[in-house]
């Protein structure tokens, strides 16, 4: 594998934050020494019913048991603990799209997880059943998540974006009895019939017993006597003060279920235990942003996904600490929605994706400036790599140079952080683009296709060495997928799927995924490589490449980027860009072809679809495009490629 052009010196030095990193060489040393010392003084940090009599149980590798013997309930730390020290204390600020704001306290919220959890056990949920949520971001879904926790049962979040056909199938891989769905959302002010999928779904998923229906938009819908029941109708005939016993649970039970597309195939079903888990995301939260009492932290992820369950739900109320969530999207009813929220409620803590950052990059700065954004004291990114250009925009534009960046590097499968800054243990000076070095623990390397650790600055798959308290279980039923996926390249060694560099001085570079990735004229190129290149470039927010055939060179790129505010397409720019890509990259990432377009087909969690624009290219069915924020970007998607080939 060839050597990758990053900016490995580039670093940014914050005033009265930085460190030199002594402190936290020394915690991970300590940590990788005596790993299961380390965490058998870590997990004392939650409360347990019984302390565990192994903190890791490696017997049957690589199915890995963490605080074996030991007994909790992760909906007893999140709540009942908190109960006689911060009872009062804001848990959660809600805002609706609509503009509705609702607050619970940590006593609310213990009421309203009672009262759920009291129904579930009236509807026959035991230990161990299976409760699927389908429900956009309002307060009953942490609710619901906690109840089931609490009487041990394990949830099942399908994204409330998903079609019918994908919630209709985790059903049944997981054989879910009761649905936790709603009557609808709004999204940009328009109603999304939620209940209308759930009821197409239900038409194939015989294990579902009750459906409980939480009124949000008030139209309209059909209601099943036999099946259907309304949540506050159901809630409210509760005794106000009912009080449900936390299930006793087995560190090693599961706590839930939640899937991953895979490659190939049937999406898989994440499983991640109780106590590893639990313990996992207290710490990943503090150390990486290390909040107070007094901060007001804002993960802005969907909680139908893993960043969702672990930094909107597990990991801030197992701190104590009061998080805002939003139903919304970011620029509606207009561009400065975000900003003017952060104003509204004192953010003190943002974290969210590098798509919303060169979302916003688009935008323009107007926007942001209109509001004062002087509560924020540190910002974080996740789910993709941040792009450079887009790190240092972040740093100037919101962080106004005085805040650090936590960008963090995980997976659904890790649970929780994997690399990332620690600004609760020892900040290190910042890399734009780089996600700094792996967590206490986490012995992290990066292999060539020989399986040997690649050569400093040469891209290679990024594998962990040894276990960690946060990760997957298994695969739902599929405990040979499992072994195969992640542990089947090189023995007892996880491997992540991404690809990584790794600088001189030890930073990690995360490159995207390791099947994203061409192969131009036998030169293996990566699309996260490539995107960023044309990011870099000041006419650009948002790019996504992939490869067309060619009879010549195998593979060629084709990117499709969004203008900033303020540039127009043009036959001069698109020439500009391939002599910037050219120049940053080299020859032979020269892209085949530059479609701009307004806008990028994308989920409503802000991921592109790539496939859309792969069917785009080759002239194939676009296929279902029932998750996609705005079905109109296809279409226009379409007209411009169509348009750009007559002219050629």
């Amino acid at each position: 594998m060839s050597e990758t052009n990053l900016p490995f010196d580039e670093k940014f030095v914050i005033i009265k934050q930085i460190s030199s990193g002594e402190k936290l060489k020394k915690e991970i040393e300590r940590s990788l020494t005596n790993p299961q010392g380390f965490w058998d003084e870590k997990a004392e940090a939650i409360d347990w019913f019984k302390k565990w009599d192994k903190v890791l149980d490696d017997s049957n590798k690589p199915f890995y048991k963490w605080f074996k013997g030991g007994i909790l309930n992760i909906s007893y730390n999140t709540l009942d603990r908190h109960i006689k020290t911060r009872k009062d204390k804001i848990a959660y600020i809600w805002e609706g799209e609509m503009g509705e704001i609702k607050t619970y306290t940590y006593y609310q919220l213990y009421q309203e997880v009672n009262k759920l959890a009291k129904i579930f056990k009236e509807y026959g949920i035991e230990k161990g059943d299976r409760i699927a949520v389908y429900l956009p971001v309002i307060p009953e879904l942490p609710i619901t998540l906690l109840a089931a926790a609490r009487v041990g049962a394990i949830h099942t979040v399908v994204f409330s974006g998903f079609s019918s056909e994908a919630l209709a199938d985790r059903i049944n891989d997981c054989e879910a009895k009761i649905l936790v769905t709603a009557d609808g959302s709004f999204r940009r002010g328009k109603i999304v019939e939620i209940k209308k999928n759930a009821d197409r779904a239900l038409e194939t998923t015989p294990s579902i017993q009750k459906v409980i229906v939480v009124k949000r938009t008030g139209h309209e819908i059909e209601i099943n006597s036999n099946r259907d029941i309304w949540y506050k109708e159901t809630i409210e005939a509760v005794e106000e003060k009912t009080y449900v016993p936390p299930e006793p649970m087995a560190a090693t039970d599961p706590l839930f279920i939640l899937y991953t597309s895979g490659t190939t195939g049937k999406p898989k079903g994440v499983q991640h235990g109780i106590g590893g888990y639990n313990v996992w995301a207290y710490w990943t939260l503090k150390w990486a942003f290390n909040p107070t009492d007094q901060d007001i932290w804002w993960c802005t992820a969907d909680i139908g996904w893993i960043t969702g369950h672990t930094y909107n739900v597990y990991a801030p109320l197992s701190l104590g600490i009061t998080s805002l969530l939003f139903e919304g999207t970011p620029d509606f009813p207009a561009k400065d929605r975000w900003w003017a929220m952060i104003e509204r409620h004192g953010v003190t803590i943002l974290y969210t994706t590098p798509t919303a950052v060169r979302m916003f990059m688009k935008f323009g700065e107007e926007w942001i400036n209109k509001h004062d954004l002087s509560t924020l004291r540190i910002l974080g990114t996740v789910g993709e790599p941040i792009n450079p250009e887009a790190w240092k925009w972040f740093f100037k534009v919101i962080g106004k140079e005085k805040m650090a960046i936590i960008d963090t590097w995980w997976q659904t499968e890790t649970g929780g952080y994997m690399i990332a800054p620690l600004s609760g243990i020892d900040l290190v000076p910042l890399k734009p683009g780089s996600a700094t070095y792996p967590l206490p623990s986490i012995n992290a390397e990066v292999y060539d296709d020989r399986g040997q650790p690649a050569k400093t600055g040469t891209k290679g798959f990024l594998i962990i060495k040894s276990p960690w308290p946060g990760m997957l279980q298994t695969l739902w039923k599929d405990p040979e997928r499992f072994k195969q996926t992640y542990f089947g390249r090189w023995e007892n060694l996880y491997y992540t799927g991404d690809y990584a560099v790794k600088d001189k001085e030890g930073y990690f570079w995360l490159l995207g995924r390791a099947d994203e990735v061409l192969k131009v004229a036998g030169h293996r190129l990566g699309t996260v490589e490539l995107e960023s290149a044309l990011v870099s470039h000041p006419s650009v927010s948002e790019a996504a490449v992939m490869g067309k055939e060619d009879a010549v060179k195998g593979e060629v790129p084709v990117a499709f980027i969004v203008l900033r505010s303020g540039y127009e397409p043009s036959e001069e720019l698109r020439i500009e860009l391939i002599k910037h890509v050219r120049a940053t990259i080299g020859p032979i990432a020269t892209p085949d072809e530059i479609i701009m377009v307004n806008k990028l087909p994308k989920t409503r969690s802000g991921k592109i679809v790539r496939r859309i624009l792969r069917a785009v290219l080759i002239g194939s069915p676009i296929g279902d495009t029932s998750t996609l924020e705005d079905a109109s970007a296809v279409d226009e998607v379409k007209a411009t490629y169509e348009k750009m080939k007559k002219k050629t």
